[in-house]
């Protein structure tokens, strides 16, 4: 399944050259039908083996959106959906463990991170206030309203031609390289970093889970043989039981 998403994924992306759609591009869109076929055959066979368990796991119902989407008539009003087809890309992460384990993650990490996303639009906020009042006169066409320099301010977290926007400010205002030094420090340095460290926390906790996991079915395969013999064990002591003669 993985070589048969990838695959498809090449195909589509190939779909976008003229000259390759002008020369293969009648194998491009048997290739891309034999690719759903296979898709829709997999998904159908994994309903029938879990019956009513299978949508009580998340990537199968994941599974099932993207396949359904590939299965949508591409034409009429539903011609926008063709542009979609690439989303099947995206079954790599659900039929690669270790990606899945990467999205797990970043879902657990979601409520560290909203804390810090409130952070950050606190600073980011405060930041433009005060650069509105403080450059609005001196670079208008960065700092002259509230959304241009909340605009302006993500661009310079961002770490792109900053020193050019400090520079005009500069120009009037030498001082200003504190305001711009100090908001920097504080998001790039500082607030960025804390969704590094949440992120690489909930991955830590979460291969931690698997390995208990992974430990814990061990242990059971353990007692379940070590159950099997005890068992045997028994039966053979019985059958040895009967078959010694009486006194």
């Amino acid at each position: 399944m993985v070589a048969v998403i990838v695959i498809n994924a090449i195909t589509i992306g190939c779909e976008t050259s003229s000259y390759l759609v002008e020369h293969l591009g009648g194998l491009l869109h048997v290739v891309d039908r034999i690719a759903v076929a296979v898709f829709a055959v997999e998904l159908a066979a994994r309903l029938y083996a879990y019956r009513g368990d299978f949508f009580r796991d998340p990537w199968n119902w994941f599974d099932t959106i993207i396949v359904s989407i590939a299965l949508i008539p591409a034409s009429g009003p539903t011609s926008i959906l063709r542009t979609m087809r690439i989303l099947r890309a995206l079954r790599l992460v659900s039929a690669i463990s270790s990606m899945r384990n990467v999205i797990d993650a970043l879902l657990s990490a979601i409520p560290g991170m909203l804390s810090i996303v409130g952070l950050l639009v606190l600073v980011m906020y405060v930041s433009a206030v005060l650069a509105t009042q403080l450059f609005g006169g001196i670079a208008p066409e960065y700092f002259a309203e509230l959304p241009t320099s909340l605009f302006t301010l993500f661009q310079v977290m961002t770490g792109e031609a900053w020193p050019d926007i400090a520079e005009k400010v500069m120009a009037q205002q030498p001082w200003a390289w504190v305001f711009f030094v100090g908001y920097i420090l504080m998001t790039t340095f500082v607030v960025l970093n804390l969704f590094i460290a949440v992120v690489v926390n909930a991955m830590d906790d979460q291969n931690t889970s698997a390995e208990e996991q992974r430990t814990e079915d061990h242990l059971a395969d353990i007692a379940v043989e070590l159950a099997r013999l005890h068992a045997k064990i028994d039966a053979l002591q019985s059958h040895q039981t009967a078959t010694e003669p009486t006194t």
